[in-house]
């Protein structure tokens, strides 16, 4: 472990850059469709709090641990709703994380073409209030250098799943394969500054021959670190795009890793008291560490990867964080497969005491025939998940032009004896690419939707959806153009009840009316 400390920081907020602006066209398309919801909790026990994450709701993008996408927290109502945004950059910028420190102050990743910006951000009016800047990826070399810009759209490492942890710290991967842990504070003058209190080198473990503008041709092999998570005892878990598993232990920096050999991990992971879950291409997994930080599996489950990469998905496997959940003492996990014609929802029993031929609970089919994936986590709550339609959706040019996906979006829930699923229903919202979320303090999910438009215009709207029925609340107009696309950014609810999405240019805020 490296305790040097690092510094960035200006002498006072950075400056504002001002609203993302909107395309032509947006006069002509509704603002608000739909009417006020009215809040209905849903009863439930939240997931367990991570002893070494921030409370749930503020820790990661998929809220907690256990990757429910729930927040304890209200979401807009949907009452005179307000849109504010903030550009982060010319080309990109797109903030996808987003947790909340103690205070309620923003914490983001954005994707910039000159690199990953972690940033703090005011809630209210999402000014920057001190900035960190982070390695840039290889993927954006080659991307300019090759004239292929799918390989920044389809890469998921360098800093984009980061949690925040139980002392407000940052922890991420960067672009070099070192893990970072990263506080915030005010100083004297009242500026805000990022700090970065620890720095763990993977490299001895992990491929490193990477393209940069130093390296434009290289011979090796390069192996980026996708997402990293804590385990129950504090040991940071971290997993490579080629397979590798491996942990840091904070207090002494002890590296160890496995190679999961053929297989690919794009996804970030979960985490339980009883292990850590993580899908790769192939099979679904569950981890426990030994004693000198060892990643053991306890148990393994193949899926269906069908024969391809369906359009709407990174890789050829599920496109989802497993999903930890259950009720009155049962514990399951929940993935996608990739299945050709139809994928299915896959429910297992977690637990090492399970024989695989027991293990699977249920098996779904989900949305049509041919048309088909998802490359977004579900939400998970009680007994209850909540799937979405993304097939069709590549990148930020997919849907230009008026064009839209295919979409839905499924509930479906376990059987209370677990002796299998029922789908609950389905409506046809289309939500091409964002991370849902539900408020359960109100009842209602959150999608980012854009629905096809005769006109050409690409209109991006805050979709909120009865959790209990599927039925439509209301729709907000968020912006138009490519722009406003979340391009596989998620909703996160803050704890003053905004919601946010990360998009192309930057992050959007919506939140009720005075």
């Amino acid at each position: 472990m490296a305790a040097t400390l690092f510094v960035l920081a200006g002498p006072g907020p950075v400056a504002e850059a001002g609203e993302i602006p909107l395309a032509p066209g947006h006069r002509l398309v509704p603002r608000y469709e739909g009417a006020p919801a009215t809040a209905r909790p849903v009863p439930g026990d939240a997931p367990p709090q991570h002893p070494y994450l921030a409370p749930n709701g503020r820790s990661g993008m998929h809220a907690d641990a256990a990757g429910s996408g729930t927040y304890p927290f209200p979401g807009p109502l949907g009452r005179d709703p307000r849109v504010t945004s903030e550009k982060i950059a010319a080309l990109g910028g797109e903030c996808a994380t987003a947790t909340f420190d103690a205070e309620g102050r923003l914490i983001t990743v954005c994707g910039t073409f000159s690199g990953f910006l972690l940033k703090l951000l005011d809630p209210r009016t999402l000014a920057t209030l001190a900035e960190y800047k982070l390695p840039q990826r290889s993927s954006t070399v080659e991307a300019v250098t090759r004239l292929d810009f799918e390989k920044i759209f389809k890469d998921t490492s360098g800093g984009a799943y980061f949690y925040l942890d139980d002392r407000d710290r940052v922890v991420l991967a960067d672009s070099r394969q070192h893990v970072l842990r990263i506080a915030h504070r005010q100083k004297a003058d009242g500026a805000w500054e990022f700090a970065v209190e620890d720095d763990w080198d993977l490299t001895s473990l992990v491929p490193h021959d990477c393209v940069s503008w130093t390296n434009l041709f290289p011979g090796g092999v390069c192996d980026p670190v996708t997402s990293v998570m804590p385990d129950w005892q504090g040991r940071v878990w971290w997993v490579t795009r080629l397979g590798r598993v491996g942990t840091v232990d904070p207090a002494t920096g002890a590296l160890r890793a496995i190679r999961l050999d053929g297989e690919e991990i794009q996804n970030s992971f979960s985490v339980a008291e009883d292990g850590v879950s993580i899908v790769s291409d192939h099979a679904l997994y569950s981890f426990r560490a030994d004693a000198d930080g060892t990643p053991r599996i306890q148990w393994r489950q193949t899926y269906d990867r069908g024969t391809g990469t369906k359009p709407g998905s990174v890789n050829q496997g599920s496109g989802t964080t497993p999903d930890l959940f259950g009720r009155g003492g049962a514990k399951y996990v929940a993935i996608t497969d990739n299945a050709d014609d139809r994928m299915n929802v896959l429910v297992y029993r977690r637990g090492t005491d399970v024989a695989d031929a027991d293990r699977l609970v249920c098996k779904v089919p989900v949305f049509g025939s041919g048309a088909s994936t998802t490359d977004n986590s579900l939400i998970s709550w009680g007994d209850s998940l909540v799937v979405e339609n993304n097939y069709g959706y590549e990148n930020i040019t997919s849907l230009t032009l008026g064009r839209s996906v295919v979409g839905g979006v499924t509930r479906v829930d376990v059987r209370p004896d677990g002796s299998g699923c029922d789908t609950v229903w389905q409506s046809d919202v289309r939500s091409p690419s964002t991370v849902p979320k539900l408020s359960t303090a109100n009842g209602l999910l959150y999608f980012y939707e854009k629905r096809p438009d005769r006109l050409g215009i690409d209109a991006w709207y805050l979709t909120a959806v009865d959790f209990r029925t599927g039925a439509r609340a209301w729709s907000r107009l968020t912006g138009t153009g490519p722009a406003y696309d979340n391009n596989w950014a998620p909703v996160t609810i803050g704890p003053d009840g905004t919601a946010y999405i990360g998009v192309f240019n930057g992050i959007v805020a919506v939140r009720d009316g005075d």
